[in-house]
């Protein structure tokens, strides 16, 4: 028996020597463990030097996402700012696609930072000719840049900085700093949202995980303006995500974050709420609404109703268990909820905005058919714009529903092998 192991040959291996892709990415991977936060364009700058790249640079979305602001650091170029809308760089941001642009005889690539589905910025160099290997080589080592940036962000300030168009206010920075990314996409579920005024938002936040089959959405308007609202904000959030965490029902999330408001800010404060709960199988939405207005569904680009459902009061009144509504979603339905802010301002010349403008540019927004974080990056802004000088909280929250099943992101792809 042992001589007949010994004897025994396989006749195919996994082919595990070392190619260039990996040598590429794993020296960015290997470097960065250790390497500080301010060293990280030397790296980037570097990386893209073997192949063959040159004029390197790294462009971050700001807190408003109108413009990309340049990452300084060594060994990278650093440019102006580039508005989303109306640059190459923007169009590749706009689309999570890579674009390619011809100058003088040498290509100019701008590569999407993705960290996950999540929008860091862009990736952009020039090189003196392209093929598949680099346009297959480029968004992988974009990747692995932006989960390296992520990262490191965690250790620095002079990214957040970098950021900045504007001063920012410290509610703001309180918000900002509770926020989940603006954006996530899985086969069969996406969520957008966004905060206006960006630099100086206090007391709107909104919140969302995806635990299992269940997508957790959570949206809130603490009373006031500035630093308080902020703080009760940051603690009706944290209430939420503490019993989230539990895997209470919708009714016990209610409770949680009504308690924890009421024990800290006594009787006369409240926030509003609204809290829901997909089921990414089946389309099953459930939710209630604690003293905001009804979300709207979409379909088609279209609305199609408002969900309404019996109010509860806001959390912090010690209201009752809040009524939970149904619904089932059909795929590729989407639904928005925001906050009052969006409607109760007035336009320029005092008239107020009102919630019928509010639908009909919801819907001319939605008819372009972008997808979802593109379409709630717009809204924000054309409402920002249609409204003019803002002096409330506005917070969109978009979900949409795709269903189908993420097996086949499970399948393993085969390695190649040698021999025969």
């Amino acid at each position: 028996m042992a001589e007949e192991h010994a004897d025994h040959e396989p006749s195919a291996v996994v082919d595990r020597s070392e190619g260039f892709g990996e040598r590429l990415l794993g020296s960015l991977l290997d470097r960065a463990h250790e390497i500080p936060p301010h060293m990280i364009a030397t790296l980037i700058a570097q990386e893209i030097g073997l192949i063959g790249g040159r004029d390197v640079e790294v462009l971050l979305q700001d807190y408003d996402q109108k413009t990309l602001v340049p990452l300084p650091g060594e060994g990278l170029v650093v440019g102006t700012p580039q508005p989303i809308d109306g640059s190459w760089a923007g169009r590749a941001f706009r689309t999570d696609k890579t674009v390619e642009r011809t100058q003088d005889g040498a290509v100019r690539l701008f590569v999407p930072l993705l960290d996950g589905t999540d929008r860091v910025g862009i990736l952009s160099f020039t090189v003196d000719a392209l093929d598949d290997h680099d346009r297959r080589l480029a968004p992988r080592l974009a990747g692995l840049v932006a989960n390296t940036l992520i990262t490191k962000s965690m250790l620095t300030d002079r990214f957040f900085q970098a950021r900045r168009r504007q001063p920012m206010s410290l509610s703001a920075e309180m918000q900002w700093q509770l926020l989940p990314p603006l954006m996530m996409t899985t086969p069969q579920v996406a969520v957008a949202g966004a905060l206006e005024p960006a630099y100086d938002v206090a007391g709107d936040s909104f919140d969302y995980a995806l635990n299992d089959d269940i997508m957790h959405v959570a949206m809130i308007d603490a009373m006031g303006h500035g630093l308080d609202a902020a703080v009760m904000a940051t603690l009706a959030i944290s209430a939420y995500r503490h019993a989230r965490r539990s895997d209470v029902e919708l009714g016990g999330l209610y409770r949680a974050m009504d308690a924890a408001i009421a024990r800290q800010f006594g009787p006369d404060s409240f926030a509003t709420a609204q809290m829901a709960r997909l089921d990414v199988v089946s389309g099953r939405l459930q939710w209630f609404n604690a003293g905001q207005p009804a979300p709207l569904l979409l379909r088609g680009g279209r609305i199609v109703g408002s969900l309404d459902s019996p109010t509860t009061l806001p959390v912090g009144f010690g209201g009752a268990t809040p009524i939970v509504a149904e619904r089932t979603l059909q795929r590729g339905d989407r639904v928005l909820f925001f906050t009052d802010g969006l409607f109760e301002e007035h336009q320029r010349g005092g008239v107020q905005f009102g919630e019928t403008r509010l639908r009909e540019l919801i819907e001319r927004v939605e008819s372009d058919g972008d997808s979802v974080q593109e379409t709630v990056r717009r809204l924000s802004h054309t409402l920002a714009l249609e409204r003019g000088a803002t002096t409330d909280d506005a917070t969109l929250l978009l979900l949409e529903w795709r269903g189908g099943t993420v097996d086949h992101l499970a399948i393993k792809e085969e390695p190649p092998l040698v021999g025969g």
